[in-house]
Order: C-alpha cells, then structure tokens, then sequence
C-alpha cells in the first residue's frame, strides 16, 4: 500500500472505524427491513478521516445484499441556498443512476429527458421570489423529481433507495448550521413518511451542531452521529502492518513510535509513513527517531506553512504566543486584551485551533505545535 495523504482513502485500503462501519451497516440492514434508512452525520476535526469514511460507506452501499444507490457531493461555498443545494444533489443522482448497469437502454434516454425537465422546473421555482425562496423552491424541486424518479428509474433500475453523501457541509455558509439541518431534516423525514427510501450522509467539522440548542432538537435528534476520534494504537498498528508489511513484533515497536508522534491522527500518520516509504530502503525501528528533525521539516513544507501563509502578522503573532504559553488547553482569560480574544474565534474558522469548551482552546495538534515553537 502507498500512502497518499492529499486523497481519501480508497474503500478497499480503509483501516480502522469498526464501530462507525458496523452501525452504518445496520442501518442499512433495517431500512431494507423497514423500507426507509437513518440518516448519519460524521463529525470531526480537520484530517481525522471524514470524506474517506464517507467514502467506505458509499463503497458498503454498492454491495448487492443492500443495492442502494450511492450519491456523492462535495459540499462548496458557491451553493449560495437551498434551490443550488437541491439542483446539485438531483445532477449527481441523475449521474448516480446513468452509471447505474441495470438501467435498461430505454430508461437512460428517458432519464436525459428528465434532467431537462428538472432543469426547467428549477427554473420556474426560482422565478417565484420570496425570502424563504431557498427552501420553498429547493425543497419543493427536490420532493417532486425524487418521489417521480423512484418509480420511473430508481425501482426499475432493482435499486433499493439511495443514500445522498454530502461532504464538508459547512462549507455551505449562506444558510445557517441549525437551519440547513433542519430543512434537509424535514426533507428526508418527509421522503421517508412517504415510504420512498431515501437518506442522507453528511460530514463537517465536530461543532456543526453548536448553533442548535440543545441535542433532543428535532435537527439534531434525526441524524445518527458519529464523532471521529484519532486512531487507537491497534488501529494505528493496524494501518502500519499495512503500508510496511513488516512482521507484528517489529510493526508493533514502528507503530508505537508512530503514535507516540501522531496521537493517531489519521493524516499526520499518513503524511509521516508516506515520507519513511520514500525515503527509507528499510524500516529500522530503533533509528526512526533519527529521522524526526527531517521529518518534521516535511510536515512543516506540506501542511504548517500552508497553515502559517492563511494569518495576518497580528494572528501570526497571536498563535506563536499560544503555543508558549502552553502545551495543552488554554483559557481566553489568559489574553488580557480584549480584541486579542477575538483571535480565537478566527483561528478556530481557519482550523488551527479547537475549542474545547466554553473559553477553552487548544493548537489543532501538538505537531503544529512543536513547529511553532522552532519557527519563533
């Protein structure tokens, strides 16, 4: 295996996540049963491995005892509401289905028809202008072509649903957290009261949820929710054995130094063991520290600049006296000016800091860390 950490992992490389992929699975398994599937939110950090468990999933759908239909969207901040939203989720379904093999050669012409009509109905919904146009007109174009292409090309087609992937959801930042929850929570609550078995998978960062009041919100309450964690050592062993193919005593010693460096952060671990591949003819585990100051540099090229090129002087300036003044968390109180503490909040949009509670931060990672400390 090759390591490539500016990529999702491919299905067929996953490591790890035995829990999340376990309850999806059953998921799946009761809406064959009942005829309507959960939803699922996958909540995490930047590089913890959301888009590639997204990614798992879609790959567990295709298989023939579910023979659901999987649909994958990036989520970006050009989907300015609800209609763009709606419009991207039908074009990708409509591709969905085209590369579907048992569409029958009618059914795709037909399904290119279709497509133009979907076309034409946004059209004439987004000429109806409002101030709730961005739900009235999406959820409406939406309701309409999915209840009409599950008896014309979904069930023909042997298929039985199919689960939406978005990815990074909070990229859409025209609407609010809490209100695009709730709408595609009414969305897909409603396709399923109608018996016609779509869902939708989501993935954003872990605090996409914060706006909401409280955890019983009907938004919230809807979706199963998986908050990923870093890699265990067994999953950070596991993944070792994997990309080094060493015998389990010397993968053991690799993957603990691994993890003592990573905390097993699924894409610091990548990035360390894509780095050890290219560079070391063989893994010698009592000489990986040597590496380190190298290493580090690598991190440094391939993500902290890239980090450190986003901030102004001022944030610049801000996040180097974060990491002195600690190792872990830190309280907002310890910054004595007041607009210093609205640094926090821009640090956390950029990801480089997480809050961990109320008035409480900490660095992303300790790497991230350990590199501000040597580019003082």
């Amino acid at each position: 295996m090759l390591p490539e950490p500016n990529f999702p992992v491919r299905p067929n490389e996953f490591v790890g996540r035995r829990r999340e992929i376990d309850t999806f699975r059953e998921g799946l398994r009761q809406g064959l049963v009942k005829g309507r599937t959960s939803s699922f939110a996958v909540l995490g950090e930047w590089g913890i491995g959301k888009s590639s468990l997204l990614l798992k999933f879609a790959d567990l759908c295709s298989e023939a005892r579910f023979a659901m239909l999987p649909v994958f969207l990036s989520a970006t901040n050009d989907i300015h509401d609800y209609l763009r939203f709606a419009e991207s989720l039908l074009d990708k379904f409509a591709e969905a289905l085209l590369a579907c093999p048992n569409l029958q050669a009618r059914l795709r012409t037909e399904l290119q028809d279709w497509r133009f009509k979907r076309a034409h109905f946004g059209a004439v919904a987004f000429a109806h202008e409002s101030p709730h146009r961005f739900l009235s007109s999406g959820s409406s174009l939406l309701r309409h072509m999915l209840k009409e292409a599950w008896d014309h090309f979904l069930r023909p087609a042997r298929m039985n649903g199919a689960i939406f992937f978005v990815d990074d959801l909070q990229n859409i930042t025209s609407i609010s957290k809490a209100d695009l929850a709730l709408i595609i929570r009414d969305q897909f609550q409603w396709l399923g009261i109608e018996m016609v078995n779509y869902c939708i998978c989501f993935s954003a960062k872990s605090d996409y949820f914060a706006e909401t009041k409280a955890l019983a919100d009907p938004a919230v309450r809807f979706y199963t929710k998986f908050y990923l964690e870093p890699f265990t050592f067994q999953e950070t062993l596991e993944y070792a054995r994997l990309v080094f193919g060493l015998p389990l005593d010397i993968s053991e010693k690799v993957a603990a130094w691994l993890h003592e460096k990573t905390l097993g952060h699924p894409c610091f671990l990548t990035c360390i063991c894509t780095y050890l591949k290219a560079t070391t003819k063989q893994i010698e585990w009592h000489k990986l520290e040597t590496n380190w100051p190298a290493i580090l540099d690598h991190l440094g090229r391939e993500k902290f600049r890239s980090d450190m090129s986003k901030l102004s002087a001022k944030e610049l300036e801000f996040i180097h006296q974060f990491a002195r003044l600690c190792k872990g968390e830190l309280s907002a109180h310890r910054f004595s000016h007041k607009f210093e503490r609205e640094y926090f909040a821009r640090l956390v949009e950029k990801d480089l800091l997480i809050r961990t509670g109320r008035g409480r931060y900490k660095l992303y990672h300790p790497l991230f860390r350990e590199f501000l400390q040597q580019t003082q």
